[in-house]
């Protein structure tokens, strides 16, 4: 390799590589690890925008929270060890010349490349009105972690903004560190888009028994900083925040979990093809043959689902892997679908593809009615249907009958009382 400029995060980036990785986190930890493994003297460079190294991101919602004997130490994922791989932190890749084969970053730099793969991800909805600053946090990396860690804790308040996946599990999360909590959302029940109502019912329940307030039903509208004494005289801050309903809610911090912007503009201005991310093929190829592209901002065609994007660490891995194979000359196409899993509390749950509570939904649970298979179906034949999603609520390591099941049906649909039992709900 020939030497070039340092970037910021103190890596020597060469001007040339075999692999170029444009991304930071779990995608291009797997994809490095396969190039390295299919071909071990090729020149690898990870270049990511966090100032921070990649993480194991699922960490920073859960077992951060939930578990005192998990280590901060433990969510590190060692690209440049592991995969022998130059890695370069708090560096943006501004632009890439796909005639050329390079990437330039925003320091000016420019690094020629083999095969490049984009696993830029994506980032977090911002929420227009709201003021800026460290008690405003828009939680997505280990720094916002760190942040609302500081932040919270016994005789602490907290609001969560978002009632989906991520803001869901840090408001579960905040109410095990006896940081008082209320999470608002815009729809009538926690989760209600996804779950029947019994698991709605028990997740609420769930919630308020753990003294978190609910506030259904509320968009927030905008905000303010309110500056004050605290208790002892010492100079406090209070976010204040706005509601569609007139309400008027405080905390010392505001917590948002709204989803993602996925993040496609660098691939669109070199000319690839996007739709709701980068557009790829069955082996994770973009428009330009040189270039792939992984994770959530990847849309490709499931095996059994169809043209997707998904946001999920177990597709972060699983892709990855994958392009890193494919881009090595190990080349296959990407035929796995992916899992999802979360923990509330003392539940939890795996799932794979749809999960839609306005879609039909086959409930199967077990004789003490604390764990379920849930089968989330589209009409096709009559009384038959086809199996688009499956939840295991409090069943875990039976994704893979999941997925026959989503297979199954697509070639033979089946009526609710045949899909009954095609899994084991018994935990």
């Amino acid at each position: 390799m020939t030497s070039a400029a340092t970037d910021k995060g103190g890596t020597t980036l060469s001007d040339s590589y075999d692999y170029v990785i444009v991304g930071g986190g779990v995608v291009s930890y797997s994809a490095a690890k396969a190039i390295h493994q299919q071909d071990p003297k090729a020149s690898i460079a990870v270049i990511g925008a966090d100032p921070n190294r990649a993480v194991y991101r699922p960490d920073l919602s859960k077992k951060l929270w939930t578990d005192p004997k998990y280590d901060f130490d433990q969510i590190w994922l060692h690209t440049d060890t592991d995969a022998d791989a130059d890695v370069a932190t708090g560096t943006t890749v501004v632009s890439i010349d796909p005639a050329q084969r390079t990437v330039t970053t925003d320091s000016g730099q420019t690094i020629g490349y083999r095969t490049l793969l984009l696993a830029t991800g994506g980032d977090p909805k911002q929420l227009e009105g709201l003021p800026a600053g460290e008690r405003v946090i828009y939680y997505r990396t280990v720094a916002d972690y760190r942040r609302l860690r500081s932040l919270t804790g016994p005789g602490t308040s907290a609001i969560v903004v978002g009632g989906g996946y991520i803001g869901s599990e840090v408001a579960a999360g905040l109410a095990v560190t006896d940081t008082e909590v209320t999470l608002v959302y815009p729809a009538e029940h926690l989760l209600g888009n996804m779950f029947p109502a019994d698991i709605v019912e028990h997740i609420e329940a769930q919630f308020t028994a753990h003294g978190v307030k609910l506030v259904p039903g509320t968009r927030v509208t905008g905000g303010a900083l309110r500056h004050h004494r605290g208790a002892e005289g010492e100079a406090a801050e209070t976010v204040l925040l706005n509601t569609d309903t007139g309400e008027q809610l405080s905390a010392e911090v505001v917590v948002l979990g709204l989803g993602i912007s996925v993040d496609d503009e660098l691939a669109a201005d070199a000319g690839l093809r996007v739709d709701d991310g980068v557009v790829v093929d069955a082996d994770l190829r973009t428009s330009d043959q040189n270039i792939y592209a992984a994770g959530d901002v990847a849309n490709y065609p499931d095996k059994l689902l169809g043209r997707r994007r998904v946001e999920h660490v177990d597709n972060a891995e699983a892709m990855g892997k994958r392009a890193g194979a494919n881009m090595a000359g190990d080349v296959a196409p990407y035929d796995y679908t992916p899992l999802f899993f979360s923990d509330l509390f003392d539940d939890g749950y795996e799932a794979v593809g749809r999960l839609d509570s306005s879609l039909t939904m086959v409930q199967d649970w077990n004789s003490e009615h604390s764990a379920a298979v849930v089968y989330y179906a589209v009409p096709v034949q009559g009384e038959k249907l086809q199996v688009v999603g499956v939840l295991l609520w409090n069943i875990f390591g039976k994704t893979d009958e999941a997925r026959a099941v989503i297979a199954g049906t697509e070639q033979k649909p089946a009526t609710a009382g045949q899909l009954a039992g095609s899994i084991d709900p018994a935990s």
